[in-house]
Parts: structure tokens; sequence; C-alpha cells
């Protein structure tokens, strides 16, 4: 397998703490899998008919790795995600699986931008509420089950990175407007997570939506 080398803007740990938290070292955790549906400003779906989407997808969808066997595995309900970032919890709103989690981060861009990440499809944790103060790897959130949605997708993290006016008012943020004029500006997740990832073939994700996924196990054998 020809793993890409992730390009970093910074270095994160991103992948590293999730990792940890999760225990997928035990099974020898090579690197993040993506159907190109999952990819930032993508157009396509990669669930149910996977269509076209409304509109470029506003982040990256983290779902499935692969692990030393080359056997594909998914994230599976509650699974443990660490934020990017130090930070602070300025927003939590509903999507259509869970809650999504938004961040406001402690250093700033040029034009006295910030710097904000959100987390959707998630449970965020008990104890966190807007204005918490948050470690770079602190656990903020459990995935999302997906069994309630109608589309048939698996439980995955949606994450979207953007640089944000200090005008821009995080109460006004939703998933109707993210990524509109005046309010992010997009970067791809994808630069920052850090590790080696795959992309999969058309065919490849046909096979995962059309059920030749081993449920009990949640994994796929190319």
């Amino acid at each position: 397998m020809d793993f890409t080398r992730t390009p970093s803007l910074r270095n994160t740990r991103f992948t590293e703490f999730l990792i940890r938290k999760n225990a997928l070292d035990q099974g020898g955790f090579k690197g993040w899998v993506f159907c190109p549906g999952m990819l930032f400003n993508s157009t396509d779906k990669w669930w149910g008919d996977q269509g076209k989407r409304d509109k470029p997808h506003e982040g990256l969808d983290l779902c499935l790795y692969m692990d030393r066997n080359d056997t594909i595995l998914r994230l599976g309900e509650k699974a443990k995600l660490p934020v990017i970032y130090d930070g602070k919890v300025v927003g939590i709103i509903d999507d259509f699986l869970g809650k999504s989690m938004i961040v406001e981060h402690l250093f700033s861009g040029g034009d006295n931008n910030r710097l904000c990440t959100i987390y959707g499809h998630t449970i965020p944790e008990d104890h966190l509420h807007v204005g918490n103060i948050v470690k770079q790897g602190d656990v903020i959130a459990t995935l999302a089950d997906s069994k309630r949605s109608k589309t048939n997708i698996f439980p995955h993290l949606h994450i979207s990175l953007g640089w944000t006016s200090k005008e821009t008012s995080y109460d006004r943020l939703n998933w109707k407007n993210i990524g509109a004029p005046n309010t992010l500006t997009l970067l791809d997740p994808l630069q920052v997570i850090e590790g080696h990832y795959l992309i999969l073939a058309h065919e490849t994700c046909e096979k995962l939506g059309n059920g030749r996924w081993v449920e009990t196990q949640g994994e796929f054998k190319l």
C-alpha cells in the first residue's frame, strides 16, 4: 500500500492522541483511509446513493483506518475524540447525528483572525460547556451513534477548520452558514491531523456502501 505522508501546518499530534485514547495501536494502526467523498471540498457523497452533495464538503470525515494486516476498520460508536489544539469551547450546536463542538484556539492569524475547529456528529463530554478551556489531546466528546439517521451512514467524526474574523459571533454559526462568506475561511483539515493516509478508489467505496462490510466485526479486507 502506498500511503501518502500528510503535509503538516503544525505538529498537532491529533492522530497520536486518538490512537492512544482508543487503544487503536493494539492492532497496529497503519493510517487513515478515506473514500473520495470524505475529503475536504468534495462534491460527492460517500454514503447512501453516493450521489452529489448539496454543497462542497466543509471539512474531513474520519471513519476508516487500516491496521498492520491491511484490514480496513472503522471507528466504533463512542470512540473518544481529542481536541486538536489548546483552546476554549465557544459553541455547541445540533447536527443531524448529534452535536457539533466549536473550539476557538489560543493563537491568531493575520488581520487579527481567529482559528477555530468544529467537531461534528459527537456526544460532548458531560463536564464540557461553552467557556471551558481545553488542552491539546483532551477528550472533548465521543462519536454519536448513527442508527437514528435515515441515511445508513457509518458513525464518523466530521472536522472543519477555519479562520474567522473577530467580528463574527459564534452564536450565529450553524451548518447552514459554516463556510459561507463572512463566517469561516475554511482550510483542509487533512493538513493538520498528522499521520499517513490512503484514498480508496470509487469502486472499493461502492463495495463498502453496498453491504460488503462485516458489520459484526466492523472490518473490510481489500
